[in-house]
């Protein structure tokens, strides 16, 4: 019995070593790197778009690295876990080019490169997980065709990554955002003791993305760009998966899908069916109620967190019925 105690509280000290190592050598690294960064250029199309122009950005090639370390030197991990730190690497990279690149890579490069990450994701959330989807609110488990749920995987994957990119346009709102979906995630895992393994990648996940808020809070002083985001929404639609029922993130990362969501969808009838939608309505989100809402950044950041974070407690509550 002793030694039992012993081994649990010598696990609880080197996982509290861990979030603390992911979360202090990203402030580190962040802070001494900081002027080594790529500087954006701006944003033409968005509310005080050219207020960060000059600004260091592609801060996720540094702290995504700094998780994927932090994973290797304290985690448990498996096949399943270190193909999604290959994949979330490959997310950033992506990222951390267009980034670099004076000139941007442009929609069609960058969506392609999604749907081949989407795609390995899909296929190893399958073959590594079943295809079993479990109605997290009714506890109602049902089997799709593997192939059919490789598809929604693909496309719940591809979804994350670029509404959590288009989301990312507000001092620390994208970070905070992924913070309270996954903190929600890492609770429901835990708490129905699924995949204990992942769910402490989850934590140091979190503690990485936290080391970078505490530089980009308002007014920022650097920005995570596309290697951050795009890794983000990634981990973000992995994470769910995990939990078994995939629909959670209609609701786990509401805001973020609304938020970024929006602008693809308008974007897109307009686009190619040539049907105009939301013609009043900036989007983002977070650039209308900024220009027309006339909200701060602060603002903006408090009241959208607030929102995720009271769906986030009602699908908590909800799923503990």
């Amino acid at each position: 019995m002793i030694n039992f105690f012993m081994d649990v509280s010598q696990y609880s000290i080197l996982g509290f070593l861990g979030v603390a190592f992911a979360y202090i050598v990203t402030c580190v690294l962040l802070g001494t790197m900081i002027n080594k960064l790529p500087r954006d250029h701006g944003r033409a199309y968005a509310h005080d778009g050219v207020l960060s122009a000059g600004k260091p950005r592609g801060a996720g090639f540094i702290f995504i690295l700094v998780f994927v370390v932090a994973a290797l030197v304290f985690g448990s991990l498996d096949r399943e876990l270190i193909i999604y730190l290959i994949l979330t690497v490959a997310a950033m990279m992506t990222g951390f080019l267009d980034d670099c690149a004076k000139v941007s890579w442009g929609e069609l490069r960058k969506g392609l490169l999604d749907l081949v990450i989407a795609v390995m994701t899909a296929i190893t959330v399958v073959n590594f997980n079943g295809s079993d989807v479990t109605i997290a609110l009714t506890g109602y488990t049902f089997t799709l065709h593997p192939v059919v749920y490789g598809i929604l995987a693909v496309i719940l994957v591809w979804a994350s990554i670029n509404v959590t990119n288009c989301a990312d346009g507000v001092d620390g709102l994208s970070g905070t955002l992924a913070c309270i979906s996954l903190s929600t995630v890492y609770y429901i895992m835990n708490s129905r003791d699924i995949a204990p393994e992942f769910t402490y990648i989850i934590l140091l996940f979190v503690a990485c993305i936290l080391g970078y808020l505490w530089y980009n809070a308002t007014p920022s002083c650097l920005m995570m760009g596309d290697a951050g985001s795009r890794a983000i929404g990634l981990f973000i639609a992995i994470a769910v998966m995990k939990t078994g029922s995939p629909f959670l993130y209609l609701f786990i990362a509401f805001v973020l899908m609304v938020d970024g969501g929006l602008g693809l969808i308008k974007v897109a009838l307009l686009r190619y069916l040539k049907i105009k939608i939301l013609t009043k309505v900036r989007t983002p989100l977070h650039d209308h109620v900024r220009k027309n809402r006339k909200w701060s950044n602060a603002q903006t950041v408090f009241k959208f967190a607030i929102i995720q974070i009271m769906i986030s407690l009602a699908v908590i509550w909800l799923i503990n019925i």
